[in-house]
């Protein structure tokens, strides 16, 4: 079969086209937007993140997968202008995005992601959108899940929670019979060297996938290029990170990139190729490597 394509890219972080009211500004937020305007908006820049969506297009994949951090702030104002950018990414059946913590950053807002990003995440079945959700795409079972939470001042994590773990595991055990690749999407890492940007319940999924596994992980969050590998129930699943959308290269975080994961099928067994394509300093977009994960 000829291989079909899924592109991932994460952390757009979309600036916020007018200041805030002072009223929107408290508690976490103000702390937020003073790190905005004194560095962030250095770094997350949205002539990168247009190269970048530009040079995607070209590759022209059969799908493309946004793994959270749509907006900063969790404004009620930066929702619309995130959907209108995510409608230039592609259409819902084309596109799957799933909300980071930035999207539910504080708890007034919390719920506007699935309240405004409804049909680039929702299932395929009748019903309401909600998480996890499954959306199958030629060979490939898409699964979304949300770890994004309000947290409190200084801290970035994530959590799944007890009621989402448990949908998941019935749902990859009625999956179990069917011959599809199962790409897992979440915007935590399962392992991070920051205490405080932790998905809180990674030990609870990464024992959950190594009794019914899958074939991919993909998640955003951490800004920089990761593959780990973690056990499965037969072979090492793979867990792949990805750099901001919108970044220039600062400290110790690379320039935005996205991969384009080519997958297809030899019998009974999955191939799939990793190509990797990032802004170089000439403001380039250029295959940087490839790697065969299966």
């Amino acid at each position: 079969m000829a291989a079909f394509t899924l592109a991932h890219l994460s952390d757009p972080h979309l600036a916020p086209l007018s200041r805030p009211r002072l009223a929107e500004l408290a508690g976490k937020r103000a702390l937020a937007y003073l790190n905005w305007t004194r560095n962030r908006y250095k770094y997350h820049r949205r002539d990168i993140l247009d190269l970048l969506i530009s040079d995607l297009h070209t590759q022209m994949p059969d799908q493309i997968a946004v793994t959270g951090d749509l907006v900063n702030f969790a404004l009620e104002a930066e929702f619309p202008l995130a959907l209108a950018w995510l409608r230039t990414v592609g259409p819902p059946d084309k596109v799957t995005a799933i909300p980071g913590n930035h999207d539910a950053y504080v708890r007034s807002t919390r719920l506007r992601f699935a309240e405004s990003f409804a049909e680039y995440f929702g299932g395929d079945a009748e019903g309401p959108a909600t998480f996890p959700s499954l959306r199958r795409r030629g060979p490939l079972a898409l699964i979304s899940l949300s770890s994004a939470v309000p947290s409190a001042p200084f801290m970035a994590t994530g959590r799944l929670g007890s009621a989402q773990l448990a949908a998941l595991e019935r749902l990859l055990e009625s999956l179990a019979h069917e011959q599809l690749f199962r790409v897992l999407l979440v915007h935590h890492p399962l392992r991070s060297a920051h205490r405080m940007k932790r998905l809180t319940d990674a030990r609870d999924l990464i024992a959950l996938l190594a009794r019914h596994g899958v074939e991919l992980v993909l998640h955003g969050h951490d800004h920089v290029h990761s593959t780990i590998w973690i056990d499965g129930p037969e072979r090492k699943i793979p867990v792949v990170g990805v750099p901001s959308a919108s970044s220039i290269a600062h400290g110790h975080y690379p320039a935005a990139a996205y991969n384009i994961f080519a997958v297809s099928s030899d019998g009974n067994h999955w191939r799939c190729e990793m190509t990797v394509r990032a802004v170089n300093e000439a403001l380039r977009v250029r295959e940087i490597r490839q790697i065969r994960l299966l």
